[in-house]
């Protein structure tokens, strides 16, 4: 290992000299291949922390896909149902549980993953890295690599692709610092624990919530403690699947984090899964195709469809994608600090939230509980803040 890496340019290519170090010590990683940049550091030294922690919590391999600093998609290897699978374009791989996870993440939000860095919490096994170089992604980190994982992943993007190897014995030091404008920022580092004693105040009537609902709501808020605030996550069997960051309102997060909740669950429309794409399509073309297709209110296909399908195909109606949503149920969904309205869970339980993880603390916490109560919504106060810049 060595104590400092030179780095081609910051955050752009203005920005120069650029480097990561550490005073004293090695890095924690080593790069076993490509160049990573800064922006790529960032992912994947924040991505490493939440999949070392949710596979802490759950002890089961994660996965999270990594865009700007916040997760597009998180999730634990619990195996995908066909329809997931042929929604994530996997039902033609076998599938190991860290495999999955990664299915699973980038699945969240395909089009948010392009380009993505990604993060294991297990090392990476021939199966994965299969998956992997399949997609557009920019670079992994993980604990390990299985030598023909490493073989297959050193060939992506012309032998370029970064592969960073963490480890996992690495412990940051208590205090954390950041330069600002000149000024030296110093603070404890976030080691709060998330587990299922932050599950245990129910300010709501409605007080049911089941092992699976505990475990989705164990990974919304892990996932939000590195995801940039202020930030919501809907979750479901086990993963992320809407995640909305870095907005100035609670209620937009939502709004947000909701509808891309709403995307994932249309994917697996049967009319979507049938789409009659062109072989030669890629997968990022057919990925931005079926968002075209499902967030257009009932128009016909793009103009120049006959180079995406083989047939026109007949668009979904407003009415088919609400009668579709109307039977999602038992989401979960975590907020990195309180509610201040109720509109939130107004909006949420449009998305099929039946379960809620906020901190609590808000002057009008009892409009907040009220709302819950009027639509049967289970809601626990975690008392813990979890925002993160």
């Amino acid at each position: 290992m060595n104590r400092e890496l030179e780095l081609k340019y910051g955050c752009n290519p203005n920005q120069q000299p650029a480097r990561v170090f550490r005073p004293g010590a090695d890095l924690p990683f080593t790069v076993l291949n490509g160049r990573p940049g800064y922006i790529n550091l960032l992912d994947a030294l924040n991505g490493w922390q939440l999949v070392r922690e949710l596979q802490a919590a759950t002890g089961l391999p994660a996965a999270a896909s990594f865009k700007h600093v916040s997760p597009a998609g998180a999730a634990i290897g619990l195996p995908l149902p066909p329809a997931l699978q042929k929604s994530c374009f996997v039902d033609d791989l076998p599938l190991t549980p860290l495999a999955a996870a990664y299915a699973r993440a980038r699945g969240a939000d395909r089009l948010s993953s392009f380009g993505d860095f990604i993060a294991l919490s297990d090392p990476c096994d021939r199966e994965t890295a299969a998956l992997i170089a399949r997609e557009v992604s920019d670079g992994i980190i993980a604990p390990g690599y299985a030598a023909e994982a490493l073989a297959i992943l050193k060939n992506k993007r012309g032998g370029a692709y970064n592969v960073l190897q963490i480890d996992p014995a690495y412990q940051p030091p208590p205090l954390e610092r950041k330069e600002v404008f000149g000024l030296t920022f110093e603070q404890g580092r976030n080691t709060l624990l998330i587990d299922d004693r932050l599950l245990q105040n129910f300010p709501t009537r409605r007080k049911t919530l089941p092992d699976t609902a505990r475990r989705d709501l164990i990974v919304a808020l892990v996932v939000l403690k590195y995801t940039q605030s202020n930030s919501v996550c809907y979750a479901a069997d086990g993963q992320a699947i809407g995640v909305g960051a870095g907005q100035q309102s609670r209620i937009h997060c939502t709004r947000l984090a909701g509808d891309k909740a709403d995307l994932w669950w249309l994917r697996r429309h049967s009319r979507v899964l049938a789409l009659p794409f062109r072989p030669e399509l890629s997968r990022p073309e057919r990925d931005n195709a079926i968002d075209i297709y499902l967030t257009g209110e009932g128009e016909s296909p793009p103009t120049g469809w006959e180079q995406i399908f083989t047939e026109r195909p007949e668009p979904l109606s407003g009415a088919e994608k609400t009668a579709w949503l109307a039977a999602v149920d038992d989401v979960s969904l975590a907020s990195d600090a309180f509610f201040p309205f109720g509109d939130n869970v107004e909006r949420a339980h449009r998305s099929g939230v039946r379960y809620i993880a906020q901190p609590g603390g808000s002057v009008r916490d009892g409009q907040v509980i009220e709302v819950c109560d009027r639509l049967g919504v289970t809601m626990v106060f975690t008392g813990a803040r979890l925002f993160h810049h």
